[in-house]
């Protein structure tokens, strides 16, 4: 569906279902030059199993118009905006990689409305080199390339989460091709990237949430390795933690398993 926020057209993926506010809501938010459709399998499990699932593309990326966010604030100002928008007091939020520092700094804004709190791929500082960065810029699809080998464990993960034998390599580098022409206008790889390594904010925002954090974390993660989220984990007030043997892309390579820890995660 397409609404309104922030006075811009955001679209969010519902799983097929109509928003019912009798359900308990979940909301996901994906990372740098993503889009809703990494939570597909997940996303979509909870929307037929009694949760509504709000999967944003966030702005300026996909099919959400505007500029993208240019830091994690303000990025998790627009995800605070648009349950203000739905009239949703109480949420479970979900976060992968540039998206877990935004559902951490949107929960700690709003602690007395999160129920549960996931960080996937996740590490402070998120610090992003110089030459990615410029290289976001100025050659775009060669860091899309660095990043997507940074970003995987191996070519086809059995079971990945398209099925088995899916060239998951080749699915990321098309999605975030895809992304990025999505906004002629601004660059969505960019400010995605210098977000993340600006954001000085988790050790604060840490501290005012008091909901359960389960951290997902790929041990062969290159882009955030396990050891960079230590901190946040020792830090947090009530922390689950569940290692997978998979890269950075935790939802494509391990579906199954993400799916599992956040189903129990929640009951």
């Amino acid at each position: 569906m397409i609404i309104t926020v922030q006075g811009e057209p955001l679209y969010v993926y519902t799983g097929g279902r109509v928003f019912d506010s009798s359900k308990p809501t979940m909301l996901f938010i994906h990372g740098v030059l993503n889009d809703h459709s990494v939570w597909g399998l997940q996303s979509r499990y909870f929307a037929h199993h009694g949760w509504n699932v709000l999967v944003p593309d966030l702005p300026g990326h996909n099919r959400s118009a505007g500029a993208p966010p240019d830091s994690v604030e303000a990025a998790a100002r627009s995800v605070i905006a648009l349950l203000d928008t739905m009239q949703i007091e109480r949420i479970v939020l979900i976060g992968h990689s540039f998206g877990s520092l935004i559902a951490l700094e949107a929960a700690s804004r709003i602690p007395d409305r999160i129920d549960r709190l996931a960080l996937l791929g996740t590490a402070y500082p998120m610090r992003v080199s110089e030459p990615l960065l410029e290289a976001s810029v100025k050659a775009p699809e060669e860091a899309i390339r660095l990043v997507t080998r940074f970003s995987y464990s191996g070519l086809a993960s059995p079971p990945s989460a398209l099925g088995p034998g899916t060239w998951l390599p080749g699915l990321g580098r098309a999605l975030m091709r895809r992304v990025l022409a999505s906004n002629p206008n601004h660059n969505p790889f960019y400010a995605g990237f210098l977000a993340c390594d600006r954001y000085e904010g988790a050790d604060r925002a840490i501290a005012r949430v008091h909901c359960p954090i389960l951290f997902i974390l790929g041990d062969a993660d290159q882009m955030t390795p396990p050891k960079g989220a230590k901190a946040l984990i020792d830090q947090a007030r009530s922390a689950q933690v569940l290692r997978l043997p998979v890269g950075h892309q935790l939802m494509s390579e391990a579906p199954d398993q993400v799916l599992e820890g956040l189903r129990l995660f929640v009951k």
